[in-house]
């Protein structure tokens, strides 16, 4: 994409890699890396990459968000993983079910509806950007019909590895599948 945009208003943004929420302030001028699962990843001033979250995508000219509170259609299984595919690491464009980052999903059945508890992980130890992706995970399901709670814990055991990647994320992030994946990825986020 990698489109310059002046932004139109003060907006907040997240810091990557530290999760630090900023306000950027109108006129900036930003370069917009990439836009998925309803959030905008750009480079700031110096270079410093932030991410927007999709009701502030207005700032950067993008349509306002019309976040539906529900999803619509009956509760699957899959509508869970599809759900949890709509996560996206905010610096490279893979998503974190893709990424190796979902450790464990369980769906229970309770009086209220469904439950449902993940186990995820993050690509590095002290990544700040852990409780900007958990928040995304619970604010996604928690939309999904008939659910009515969503526990999201951060595990780091085992220790994630490249190597828990999709075969479709590892072509996408050009690894080549017979050689060890590249060393400096296990140094993002």
């Amino acid at each position: 994409m990698l489109e310059t945009i002046e932004l139109k208003r003060n907006c907040t943004a997240i810091a990557i890699p530290s999760g630090q929420r900023e306000v950027l302030q109108s006129g900036t001028v930003v370069r917009v890396m990439q836009s998925r699962g309803g959030s905008h990843t750009i480079a700031g001033p110096s270079h410093a990459l932030f991410r927007i979250d999709a009701a502030d995508g207005d700032a950067l000219g993008f349509p306002q968000a019309k976040l539906d509170p529900r999803e619509r259609g009956p509760f699957s299984e899959d509508l869970v993983w599809k759900t949890l595919k709509s996560v996206y690491d905010p610096e490279i464009p893979v998503n974190i079910v893709d990424l190796g980052l979902i450790y464990g999903c369980e769906i229970r059945d309770t009086e209220e509806g469904r439950s449902i508890a993940v186990h995820m992980s993050m690509t590095a130890p002290g990544c700040g950007m852990g409780n900007v992706l958990k928040a995304d995970v619970e604010t996604k399901l928690l939309r999904l019909p008939e659910v009515t709670g969503v526990q999201v814990d951060i595990v780091f055991d085992p220790p994630w590895t490249p190597a828990r990647m999709s075969e479709a994320a590892r072509l996408q992030l050009g690894f080549d599948l017979g050689q060890e994946p590249v060393q400096h990825l296990t140094q993002l986020t």
